[in-house]
């Protein structure tokens, strides 16, 4: 059976790795399952049967849950600014949001680095991230401050999410080699699907409620929806009770196969959180409803759901660089055209489904990535290539907050230029279409040769 190969490979390998003077050690510790209890040690399949489908359907919803929330922000941005207690002093407000997505990313090095060393903490780490997640949202509708939604629904959050995201990112390249790439871009799709329905749950309930109730509630259902979820995010390969150590090779960071493709990547991010955290307000300030600003971020990620799956089944099929330059200029496109020129309900419309549909699968590429730098850098490792792209897309979204706040508040083109470039947003949109346009230059550098 294949699983039974695998585990071969998995014993043969670890032997390898250690010195002619340990190899008999070795052995003793990993020895090759017999034909008698080879039914005992069979591993579940990759790429498909019932486990790999069912612990990719858990991740589809942590993730929706998880990354949902602050995807969600907008609805909150907009609240913040005009209720009491923060609406009098809302400097900062755009910080919440960024800074939760931000340092989830940012975060991910680190993760990564821990698990390696100490493996068997990952499933316990789960536990513990959707506790630190719900004590955070429940302290934060206890808030009277900016600063105090920051340091909650902000930081506290997001060191919950990181330490529930991680582990599932580490067991799904144990599930899925083959179709990695199409896993990995339905699994992300659960932010667009959550992206769409919270929104309007959000908005429901901070218009009949209060925010404080809002917050609450949404803390006891994630809890009561993700724990179960849990039981399935476990890894495929077994831990051994004696496991080797290795050095952990950060030799890809000098390489421009890697460090191309991540200015990339961070560029990208500076501008494609704007949309999200901008719209509902950039709707009303244009005489739309509180319900029609709700529906441009519902839209938005609902582009996301399919802008994940086909980035990631296209770097299956074709090199990864070729794959950002589609999303970045279909996405810079659907900035400068759409948003740029809209001031009505249908032009918002097409704008913000085209634009998570295209910039939206842009992370789905991090597969193609990690696998072009390992066929450059055999010894390194994907978990750590990986946490390093995402802590490039949080230095964009960390940096996206008082960026956006800055260029809001110069009003560029005010009264002065025609349609949205005109109405005080137009340095947010001109920042967000050449970012995006920025993320697909790696396919020029591969063109030079310098990839």
């Amino acid at each position: 059976m294949e699983s039974d190969i695998a585990l071969n490979d998995l014993c043969e390998d670890r032997v390898s790795e250690g010195s002619d003077n340990n190899d008999i050690n070795l052995r003793r510790r990993f020895p090759r399952p017999s034909d008698a209890n080879r039914r005992e040690f069979t591993l579940p399949q990759a790429d498909r049967g019932k486990d790999a489908w069912l612990f990719l359907a858990g991740c589809f919803m942590v993730e929706a849950l998880i990354w949902g929330f602050p995807f969600s922000f907008g609805v909150f941005q907009e609240y913040y600014s005009t209720h009491e207690p923060f609406s009098s002093k809302p400097s900062g407000i755009a910080v919440i949001g960024t800074s939760s997505t931000g340092i989830m990313y940012l975060s991910c090095p680190i993760l990564f680095a821990v698990f390696k060393r100490w493996p068997h903490i990952r499933r316990s780490c789960t536990i513990v991230g959707l506790t630190i997640n719900a004590v955070a949202i429940i302290a934060a509708s206890f808030a009277t401050k900016v600063s105090h939604l920051i340091l909650t629904q902000g930081i506290l959050y997001a060191i919950g999410g990181v330490l529930v995201y991680c582990p599932t990112i580490v067991f799904l390249d144990e599930w899925f080699v083959r179709r990695k790439g199409l896993a990995f871009g339905l699994m992300w799709a659960g932010t667009g699907v959550s992206g769409v329905v919270l929104p309007f749950v959000m908005s429901g309930l901070l218009s009949r409620f209060s925010f404080e109730t809002t917050l609450r509630a949404y803390a006891v259902a994630l809890v009561m929806l993700a724990l179960p979820l849990l039981y399935f995010v476990r890894p495929r390969l077994p831990l051994a009770q004696t496991s080797l150590q290795r050095r952990l090779d950060l030799g890809f960071l000098r390489t421009s196969v890697f460090w191309i493709p991540q200015s990339c990547n961070i560029v990208q991010g500076l501008g494609y959180f704007i949309p999200n955290i901008y719209l509902p307000t950039y709707a009303k300030s244009q005489g739309m409803t509180g319900t029609e600003g709700t529906l441009m971020l519902a839209l938005v990620n609902m582009g996301v759901v399919f802008g994940a799956i086909w980035a990631g089944a296209l770097t299956d099929r074709m090199h990864v660089s070729s794959v950002m330059a589609i999303s970045s200029i279909g996405a810079a496109l659907a900035v400068f055209v759409f948003w740029g020129l809209a001031v009505s309900l249908p032009m918002l419309c097409i704008f913000s489904l085209l634009y998570g549909l295209t910039a939206g699968g842009f992370s789905a590429v991090y597969t193609g990535i990690v696998q072009s730098v390992k066929r450059k850098d055999t010894a390194a490792d994907s978990g750590m290539i990986f946490g390093f792209l995402a802590a490039g897309r949080g230095i964009g979204a960390v940096a996206s907050g008082p960026l956006s706040e800055a260029l809001l508040h110069l009003h560029s083109w005010k009264g002065e230029a025609r349609f949205g470039y005109g109405t005080g947003y137009g340095g947010l949109m001109v920042f967000t279409g050449i970012t995006a346009a920025a993320g697909g230059t790696s396919w020029i550098a591969r063109r030079i040769g310098w990839t």
